[in-house]
């Protein structure tokens, strides 16, 4: 999940440079992902406002879903759905120093 520092409700609403940060961490993000995990591919999302499932309905984020082959839809995934074979705290562990070193 990738955050603005400033907590906004719409992407409108992020300044030129801001928007591009959010772009840019999420292409960094993908990447570093790609190098660990091997996904075949991503899903990317942005739920802005409460009809749209927003949680945090002041805060928007983008979240970064990895995807293989085979695996189950997006919902799922969100709903609490198992569709990596490893515990949440091992992905952790595998990701943390990646992106405070990249």
């Amino acid at each position: 999940m990738i955050a603005p520092y400033r907590h906004l409700d719409d992407l409108g609403k992020l300044s030129p440079d801001e928007q591009l940060e959010l772009v840019q961490e999420a292409a960094r993000s993908t990447r570093l992902l790609r190098g660990t995990m091997n996904p075949d591919g991503f899903n990317l999302g942005v739920n802005l406002g409460k009809a749209a499932g927003a949680g945090i309905e002041e805060h928007l984020h983008l979240h970064i879903v990895p995807r293989w082959n085979g695996d189950t839809n997006f919902m799922p995934v969100v709903a609490g759905a198992k569709v990596i074979p490893e515990h949440l705290t091992a992905t952790y562990r595998k990701l943390a120093s990646l992106f405070r070193l990249a």
